[in-house]
């Protein structure tokens, strides 16, 4: 597709519902078009023009908001399951967004703005929020690292470190002992530590200086989740704090990336 053709679709793929309602002169407002590519890509889908393909998409929609949540009445139906499970982690971040003190988060943002070096110690399911933070940091010129989950990288990272730096763990399930004894030993040395966890009872919770803590959960998945939306929370926090250094950090990015990929 060309680069008009590929905005397009992925502006209905991502937002079906509001093109549903747009006319073909919106939907090109909205993407930054005009109004004839919008025709065109619809007879490059195969559609006689735009109101066919626009027709479509209203039926989806008319699926998606009558006909599913009649399904999801009935427990033992797929969409039952899905409309459970979207419940119980829809409950699952309220209960979070409840009891995240914003306290806790101010003071962790202020420990990362005023760290030498932000080092991040996940475990293994907490990697994924983990990378995200990181990549957050990086773009704000933070100086950040990310140890493997393991012993000996917590060991060897403690070891060089300064009381200059801080250690933040992200502690999901609380299985990993030796990360509690890793925040003791770093606690000892005078090097600043924070800890986002699955649940306050975490052993690691209780060494660290900063906590930020999830609600335990019987679903180790729900957990997962959970921990990621807290992480999501204090990069939000992050970029309102730190805005000023984030600015056009992604579009620097995406230009270096540009010419790495084509060497133009």
């Amino acid at each position: 597709m060309s680069k008009s053709f590929s905005k397009l679709a992925d502006y209905v793929l991502d937002g079906y519902i509001q093109a549903a309602l747009m006319t073909a002169t919106e939907l090109a407002h909205q993407v930054d078009v005009d109004a004839a590519t919008v025709v065109r890509f619809a007879q490059k889908l195969g559609y006689s023009g735009f109101p066919e393909m626009q027709t479509e998409i209203k039926d989806r929609v008319m699926q998606d908001l009558l006909l599913s949540p009649q399904q999801a009445d009935d427990p033992n139906s797929i969409a039952g399951v899905i409309r459970g499970s979207m419940l119980r982690l829809s409950e699952s971040l309220e209960q979070a967004r409840l009891m995240l003190n914003p306290d806790s988060v101010s003071k962790l943002v202020e420990l990362i703005g005023s760290a030498r070096r932000v080092i991040i110690a996940p475990e293994s399911l907490g990697q994924a929020a983990a990378y995200n933070l990181v990549n957050l940091l990086e773009q704000g010129g933070f100086l950040v690292t990310q140890t493997q989950p393991s012993a000996t990288d917590l060991a060897r990272t403690i070891s060089t470190a300064t009381k200059d730096d801080l250690i933040l763990v992200i502690d999901v399930t609380g299985d990993a002992p030796f990360i509690a004894r890793a925040l003791a030993e770093a606690k000892s040395l005078g090097i600043k530590t924070a800890a986002i966890v699955g649940s306050a009872s975490h052993a690691s919770a209780n060494q660290a200086e900063v906590v930020l803590a999830a609600q335990n959960q019987e679903d180790v998945n729900i957990s997962i989740v959970v921990v990621d939306a807290i992480v999501y929370a204090l990069a939000d926090a992050l970029g309102w704090q730190y805005k000023d250094r984030l600015i056009g950090a992604e579009e620097a990015i995406d230009a270096l990336f540009e010419r790495i990929q084509t060497g133009k």
